[in-house]
């Protein structure tokens, strides 16, 4: 098979899982009630509240950094904050169920138990011994958290969609990274290089895997094919437990917002805890028998049923779509420098939550004809708008699409 059929067979196992996932995202964003968040990360049972709510949501480390670290500057616990931004990356209903779609139902049920254990014990340990340092400079990689959530069915769709927006180039690397593997990496390749079982694959794993940024449902197809390569499944294990909760921006994050020993919490419950996670699901499927579906090889040609059809190609719809508005975005901004009369608008924003918020709204910005070209700055909360455009247009889009507009006094 060539390198473009082997990523096809990889969307048609990835792209109704993600799709699932995405209309799962936007329903707990609508459906949970306002100010949930803020009213239950405090107190006795704050910690098991933050990662049981934060194993469903599908962020990744670039938006649960944002989203942990905004918790503890609303108010939740060091324990809370720790425990969520532990757990959270390692899960999301997308991965799961691509987890299990691509790995098997007892190694999906094994993922989410594992983020649950960890992530209640760096929650526990944090809180146990005083906490973290008070972090003056939280606001410098934090952003509100927990905004009035939309109601309506487009409010919902428009989450999801954006959940997938903000990952769209992670998952692109991970579908031709796994093609890749399934291309030059024969099954039993791993093993007859001597990293496939035992301590070597474990180490290599995790060497690889803490300081590499990958996201949690994208990593799903690089494991299936690792696997297939030879990899042990526990060590496929730690690698999604380990790869996407750490990364060099996660790990400053955590130590610029609470400091060093929280940092060492937060590092070695996820290092201690994916080795014993996978060695755990080695011992428990060596004694019952079940091996993960990508012992096989999960490339090879099989019969493609029209729902993994359909899900490959609005994936590949839904990806091209993305790139090409980045690429619309980006020649919108190189034509506005060549505008030199053109006005430039600078105005606050107010009830940014993540970076998909501020994506959506350069679209909506974007869109506009009078518009050359619009930047949403999240961390400033602010925008620049260059054309012949009005303050009061620029309000009327910004308001229009769901966010405060502050004018310059």
């Amino acid at each position: 098979m060539s390198l473009l059929d082997h990523v096809w067979m990889v969307m048609t196992e990835l792209g109704p899982w993600l799709i699932v996932g995405a209309v799962i995202s936007g329903l707990l964003h609508g459906l949970l009630p306002s100010g949930f968040v803020r009213r239950h990360l405090q107190g006795r049972f704050a910690v098991l509240k933050a990662v049981v709510l934060g194993i469903p949501l599908p962020l990744c480390s670039c938006g649960v950094i944002p989203a942990g670290v905004g918790l503890k500057r609303d108010g939740a616990s060091d324990g809370a904050a720790v425990g969520f931004l532990t757990a959270t990356p390692q899960t999301g209903v997308d991965s799961i169920l691509v987890s299990a779609g691509m790995l098997g139902l007892p190694f999906a049920l094994m993922k989410v138990f594992a983020a649950l254990v960890t992530g209640l014990v760096s929650g526990h340990l944090v809180d146990w011994t005083g906490g973290g340092a008070e972090a003056d400079d939280a606001a410098d990689v934090s952003c509100a958290v927990d905004t009035e959530q939309g109601r309506t069915i487009a409010d919902m769709w428009a989450h999801g969609v954006d959940m997938v927006r903000m990952i769209w180039r992670w998952l692109v690397f991970g579908i031709v990274a796994s093609a890749a593997i399934g291309v030059w990496l024969p099954p039993g390749a791993l093993a007859d290089l001597g990293m496939g079982s035992g301590a070597a694959a474990f180490a290599w794993v995790l060497v690889a895997s803490v300081p590499l940024y990958v996201c949690a449902t994208a990593s799903v197809p690089i494991a299936a094919a690792l696997v297939a390569g030879g990899l042990p499944t526990g060590a496929a294990l730690v690698f999604l437990m380990a790869g996407p909760a750490t990364n060099v921006a996660t790990l400053g994050a955590v130590w610029r917002a609470f400091g060093g020993r929280v940092l060492a919490i937060y590092l070695g419950t996820l290092i201690a805890g994916s080795v014993a996670f996978g060695l755990a699901f080695e011992w428990i499927a060596g004694s019952l028998g079940f091996a993960a579906l990508a012992s096989a090889d999960p490339h090879a040609a099989h019969q493609i049923a029209w729902w993994q059809t359909a899900g490959a190609v609005i994936l590949a719809a839904a990806l091209l779509w993305f790139a090409f508005e980045e690429l619309r975005a980006l020649v919108g901004r190189m034509g506005a420098v060549m505008h030199t009369t053109d006005q430039t608008i600078t105005i606050g924003v107010k009830g940014m939550t993540c970076g998909g918020c501020s994506s959506r709204l350069e679209r909506v910005l974007n869109r506009d004809e009078a518009i050359d070209s619009a930047r949403v700055l999240l961390d400033e909360e602010r925008a620049e708008i260059s054309g012949g455009v009005s303050v009061d247009r620029v309000v009327e889009l910004i308001e229009g699409a769901g966010f405060e507009a502050v004018r310059s006094s």
